[in-house]
């Protein structure tokens, strides 16, 4: 019986799996407080070039990371009705592959910065790789349902990045923003396990709603989002942001709040979970935008 050879892939579909595998949509929300902090550090007067290739050095960072992450979890995602149809657990791209493109995306990103910005955001970016690799995907993710509160600091480190390419060094205001998005992450990231937490189930991982169920999950929601609003604010005492960011942080906060509420009334509703998981989006990049506003008019 003659073996049949399977013919390759066209070029075309090739590169767009390598593309998938850096899940570029997911990378909007990065470069966004990336150039946030490096605007808000420059005091509205950033450096075109400084910005691009930072925002460059950012794009490769995250794509080394997710590439790691879709390599790592290749035997999640063949359980998970969502993903696996992704190029690894679809046999499109092997491991080796992924794992030599994630190497080179990862050195890039750090030459990119070292050279172009400054050590510090060049190490930065390297740290927020391994923490997303190695404390979240490797560590965290299969073994507590605290796994994306603690590695939601991977997601935290690109405005630190962004600041430190334009100052050199990490002042306060710096890790307030880190702290803004680590304590958006958790009611953010939530509200979508709420959505497939059948797959997380399928899959063993112990997301919070797969464990503890849906309604303590939206309690934690709740909770979180109650303890965010005081840490965005505390950007106007500290001298950073003025009085047009106060406002709009403050009505921003309230909104969010009122989505966690409507959550914490309907915990099964997936609706209602998913109406918070996008309100969460344009909650965090509407914050960063009145960042901006704030930088040019106060």
């Amino acid at each position: 019986m003659q073996e049949t050879i399977q013919a390759p892939a066209p070029l075309s579909t090739t590169l767009s799996d390598y593309y998938q595998l850096t899940k570029p949509r997911i990378q909007v929300l990065l470069l966004i407080t990336t150039a946030g902090a490096m605007w808000i550090a420059s005091h509205g007067q950033i450096n075109p070039f400084l910005l691009l290739v930072t925002l460059l050095g950012g794009t490769l960072a995250a794509s080394s990371a997710n590439v790691f992450n879709c390599l790592i979890d290749r035997d999640i995602d063949l359980l998970m009705e969502r993903t696996r149809r992704r190029p690894l657990p679809a046999g499109r791209i092997k491991p080796y592959q992924a794992a030599l493109f994630a190497t080179v995306l990862g050195v890039s990103a750090f030459v990119v910065l070292a050279v172009f910005a400054n050590l510090l955001s060049a190490l930065l970016a390297i740290l927020g790789i391994g923490c997303y690799v190695v404390i979240y995907t490797l560590w965290l993710k299969r073994s507590t349902t605290q796994n994306i509160v603690i590695g939601g600091a991977a997601g935290a480190i690109p405005p630190l990045v962004g600041w430190a390419a334009v100052t050199g060094d990490l002042s306060l205001s710096a890790l307030v923003l880190f702290g803004i998005i680590f304590v958006w992450t958790p009611p953010h990231f939530w509200a979508l396990a709420m959505m497939i937490r059948e797959d997380y189930r399928k899959a063993g991982v112990p997301m919070l709603p797969v464990i503890v169920g849906d309604e303590a999950t939206t309690k934690q929601i709740f909770w979180y989002t109650v303890a965010l609003i005081p840490v965005t604010l505390s950007l106007y005492p500290l001298g950073t942001m003025g009085l047009i960011y106060l406002i709009a942080a403050s009505g921003l906060g309230i909104w969010f709040l009122i989505g966690a509420v409507r959550l914490l009334k309907n915990p099964t509703d997936k609706k209602e979970a998913r109406s918070l998981f996008k309100l969460s989006i344009w909650y965090l990049m509407l914050l960063f935008v009145a960042m901006g506003v704030d930088s040019v008019l106060s």
